[in-house]
C-alpha cells in the first residue's frame, strides 16, 4: 500500500515531503506533485511534515478525494522525478487552506 498525494497540495506544492522520502517516489507536476505507487514504501516519512496536510495513507484517503489515488498512479508515470526540497509555489500560503481545487490541477510536467 502506498501513500497518495491528494487535493490540498494543487498551487502549493510545498516539498517538505520530498526531502524526507528515503526512496525518491514524488514526482512534480506544474503546480502539484505526486507519489509513484509502486515505489513508495509505506514509510510514512512524508505524511507528518506535508504543510498542507494533503498527504494519506492510501486506506485513510477520504472518500471526497478517492479519485487521487488513479491521479497519483497515472501523473507518476509522466512526470519528472524530484528528489531534493524546493521553494513552493508563490500561491502556497494563500491556497493552502482552500478547499476542492482539482479544477485548478495543471496537468502539466514540472520543471
Amino acid at each position: 500500500m502506498a501513500y497518495v498525494v491528494a487535493d490540498p497540495c494543487i498551487k502549493c506544492k510545498y516539498t517538505d515531503c520530498v526531502e524526507v522520502c528515503p526512496v525518491n517516489c514524488f514526482y512534480e507536476g506544474a503546480n502539484f506533485l505526486v507519489i509513484h505507487p509502486d515505489e513508495c514504501i509505506d514509510c510514512g516519512a512524508c505524511e507528518p511534515v506535508c504543510p498542507t496536510k494533503a498527504i494519506f495513507p492510501e486506506s485513510d484517503l477520504p472518500e471526497k478525494w478517492k479519485e487521487y489515488k488513479q491521479l497519483n498512479a497515472e501523473f507518476s508515470a509522466k512526470w519528472p522525478n524530484i528528489a531534493e526540497k524546493r521553494q513552493p509555489l508563490p500561491t502556497a500560503e494563500e491556497m493552502k487552506n482552500v478547499e476542492n481545487k482539482r479544477d485548478q490541477l495543471d496537468p502539466s510536467p514540472g520543471r
